[in-house]
């Protein structure tokens, strides 16, 4: 059963029925799910299929190639070819002699086929320029997790590929209703406060949602996964990148420097803490770090492209560097005693802000404005003492602009007198700053919602974290 990708599924199935060949690359985080929605969609009837492997040379990669032949179409006549553009000679031979009507080529993990000196990139060229793009019948779907590859060799190609994709689809992390519906088709029911707290932890990967156990809590199923001594996540930060970008650890360290300033940094402060070089090389690092859904860049409000900020939104790389990292024993019950601890309530409070802007779509549906034109900022003041921000702005077409607090608790939210007077020099401070005319509309979003009481009063909209798991 697939859960959700329903923009995705039509995507490819338009691109079946097509009268033309087409080249569709599909590329996302590792564990969330590209290729399992390729062999679901088209229920395994590929015409050729082929995995590219993970750290060998071109003549292991030529030999699974060949396995790959032989398993499909066994002939003993057939030999190993000696390069890509023989491989590619090959696949165009059983796709003449094919009977079916719409020729399905996948290449799974297509970046790993790219070893030194290979000519593969030129071979793939060759086969698409010269032969599969001249047919009417071929569907070639190519895959992987290697964002950095599939960008800037592929999509972005500058030599014989230019434009020759016809359709990119980038595959994101599920919400947290395809979570729940995820957990709901294993027989698995838990609470929305549940759920987020997984979300928290687990982000929206579906391969990391399916080793959820049914029986078990929010917080024992985070403690088996990430902290036992056979858990299934305990080495996967360590795999996670090197698996997606040459140099990974350059990544890493941009990574790591985002986790330690939650609000963000601008490209200049990244450059300067993780002591990299601020020029293309880091342009082009930050821009595979955003097109693989590991960081986000916003505009403060107000601000122009020069004060972007980057802020870490991978849920699994916060949480570890934040938790699992430097871990060196193995305690399944370690992350039950982390509830009472001051790092831990800190730390809940900055994610559960993170699960809320993955969901500004459901947010703006809850607040009646999903058709309102609008436009997402966050807005931290320049000028008062005490560094008033507010995480998310919502600045609406219709005069209005909604400032969001987001807040988890463990039961309803109660305003006392302080932080009524915090909320007050925050809204006035927004407004002598950005000289805003507009209608402003506190907003307030919380697990269980607020208790009601004279300063609840002030609050425009009291949604409740049920609204993220709404249909978009």
């Amino acid at each position: 059963m697939i859960i959700g990708r329903g923009e995705e599924i039509k995507i490819l199935k338009s691109k079946f029925e097509s009268s033309k060949s087409e080249f569709i690359a599909l590329y996302g985080r590792r564990r969330v799910g590209k290729t399992f929605l390729v062999r679901s969609v088209f229920d395994g009837n590929f015409t050729f299929r082929l995995t590219g492997m993970a750290q060998v040379g071109l003549q292991d990669q030529l030999t699974n190639f060949n396995d790959a032949m032989q398993d499909q179409y066994p002939n003993p006549d057939l030999k190993k070819p000696e390069n890509w553009k023989e491989a590619f000679r090959q696949i165009g031979h059983i796709v003449e002699k094919s009977r079916q009507k719409r020729k399905i080529i996948f290449i799974d993990e297509l970046p790993w086929l790219d070893t030194m000196h290979s000519g593969f990139v030129p071979a793939l060229e060759h086969f698409w320029n010269s032969w599969a793009s001249a047919r009417k019948d071929v569907l070639l779907i190519v895959c992987g997790s290697a964002a950095s590859w599939m960008i800037n060799k592929l999509i972005n190609n500058k030599g014989g590929l230019h434009n020759r994709v016809t359709q990119k689809i980038r595959i994101e992390p599920f919400t947290l209703k395809e979570c729940n519906e995820l957990l709901i088709s294993k027989k698995i029911n838990l609470e929305h406060y549940q759920l987020v707290q997984l979300y928290m932890t687990l982000g929206g990967i579906p391969f990391y949602w399916d080793a959820v156990e049914k029986g078990f809590s929010a917080v024992q199923n985070i403690d088996k996964l990430c902290f036992a001594r056979n858990g299934l996540l305990t080495k996967e930060f360590d795999n996670l990148f090197k698996s997606l970008f040459a140099k990974a650890e350059r990544h890493e360290a941009v990574i790591s420097t985002l986790a330690k300033k939650s609000k963000g940094l601008t490209r200049d402060e990244i450059s300067s803490d993780s002591k990299l070089a601020n020029g293309g090389g880091l342009t082009r690092l930050l821009d595979e770090l955003e097109e693989s859904g590991f960081i986000r860049r916003y505009m403060p409000f107000g601000k122009r492209t020069k004060s972007s900020l980057y802020q870490l939104s991978d849920f699994f790389s916060l949480f570890h560097i934040k938790w699992m990292k430097g871990q060196k024993t193995a305690d399944q019950n370690h992350w039950i005693k982390m509830i009472d601890n001051p790092k831990y309530k800190a730390w809940i409070g900055y994610a559960f802000e993170q699960v809320c802007l993955a969901h500004t779509e459901q947010i703006k549906k809850a607040l009646g404005i999903n058709g309102v034109g609008t436009e997402e900022s966050a807005w931290k003041s320049t000028q008062s003492k005490d560094g008033a921000q507010i995480d998310l702005v919502i600045d609406r077409r219709d005069g209005v602009i909604n400032l969001c607090e987001m807040k988890f608790s463990i039961e309803q939210f109660s305003i006392d007198k302080k932080y009524d007077t915090e909320l007050r020099n925050k809204i006035g401070t927004f407004r002598a700053e950005t000289h805003t005319k507009k209608t402003l509309f506190l907003t307030m979003i919380s697990t269980f919602g607020l208790k009601e009481n004279s300063y609840s009063l002030n609050v425009s909209n009291d949604l409740k974290m049920n609204v993220l798991f709404e249909t978009i």
